[in-house]
C-alpha cells in the first residue's frame, strides 16, 4: 500500500487529531480511493501509531460521512454522492455572496496585485491546459478574494469546506479546461474589483459559482453512468 500524506502530519497536535486530518485528506484527495478497506492493523503499522487514536479518527470520519461501517466487511471509504457536492457547494456560494460587500470595502492594492500574480500564472496552466495546475490556482485565486473581506468567523466555515471544494473543483476543471469560460470571467471579476463595481462582480461571481457547482454535478454523473473497464 501507498503511503500518503504522512508530512501532514503536526507533531504539536495530538495523534488522535492527526491521524484523523491524515486519513480525511488522502480520502477527500482520492489518495484513498472510494470502496476501499480501512483495516486497524495495516493503517496503525503504516502511521506508526497505535490502534486507539486509530479508532477514534474512524469514529470521526464516519460522523464526517466520508466512511462507514458494513457488516462483515468493516470500515470502508464512502463515494462522495451527488447531495455531498451539492451541499458543499451550496455553502461555500452562500457565504461567498454574504461577505462581498466586505471584500468591496476593504480591497486594497496589495490585494489586486496579489490576484494578478495569480492571474498570470492561471493564464499559462489554461493555455497548456493543465487542469492540475489550474486546480490550485483557482483555489488560491478565490480564497484570496474571500480572505480579503477579514469576516473570520465566516472565513473559518469557508476554510472548514477547504479539501472538499479543492476535489470538487478540480473535478470540474479537468472536466472543461479546453472549452470553459470560467478563466476569462477571473479576469473579469479581478477589474471589476478594481474598479469598484461592486453589483457587476456579484452578479458575475453568483453565476461563476453556480456555473462551477453544476459542472462538477454533471462530470460526476458521467462518470458513474461510463461502464467499468
Amino acid at each position: 500500500m501507498e503511503q500518503f500524506g504522512l508530512d501532514r502530519i503536526e507533531l504539536n497536535k495530538p495523534i488522535r487529531e492527526t491521524t484523523y486530518e491524515t486519513l480525511k485528506h488522502a480520502i477527500i484527495m482520492g489518495d484513498i480511493p472510494a470502496g476501499s478497506r480501512l483495516i486497524e492493523t495495516v493503517y496503525a503499522e503504516q502511521l506508526h501509531i497505535s490502534r486507539t487514536p486509530l479508532r477514534e479518527a474512524f469514529r470521526k470520519l464516519e460522523l464526517d460521512g466520508l466512511v462507514e461501517y458494513v457488516e462483515r466487511k468493516g470500515v470502508i471509504v464512502r463515494a462522495f454522492t451527488m447531495e455531498d457536492i451539492e451541499e458543499t457547494f451550496t455553502i461555500r456560494n452562500a457565504l461567498m455572496m454574504l461577505i462581498i460587500p466586505s471584500i468591496f470595502k476593504n480591497v486594497k492594492k496589495e490585494h489586486l496585485d496579489a490576484l494578478q500574480a495569480i492571474l498570470d500564472k492561471m493564464d499559462i496552466s489554461q493555455q497548456e491546459e493543465n487542469a492540475d495546475e489550474l486546480a490550485v490556482y483557482n483555489r488560491d485565486f478565490h480564497r484570496t478574494i474571500e480572505h480579503i473581506s477579514d469576516k473570520k468567523r465566516i472565513l473559518r466555515v469557508i476554510d472548514s469546506q477547504e479539501e472538499y471544494i479543492i476535489r470538487f473543483s478540480h473535478i470540474a476543471i479537468a472536466s472543461i479546461v479546453r472549452r470553459s469560460n470560467a478563466h476569462k470571467e477571473h479576469h473579469q471579476l479581478l477589474e471589476m474589483l478594481s474598479k469598484g463595481d461592486e453589483e457587476g462582480f456579484a452578479t458575475l461571481m453568483e453565476s461563476h459559482l453556480k456555473e462551477s457547482m453544476l459542472t462538477c454535478l454533471s462530470a460526476v454523473s458521467l462518470r458513474r453512468k461510463q461502464p467499468e473497464d
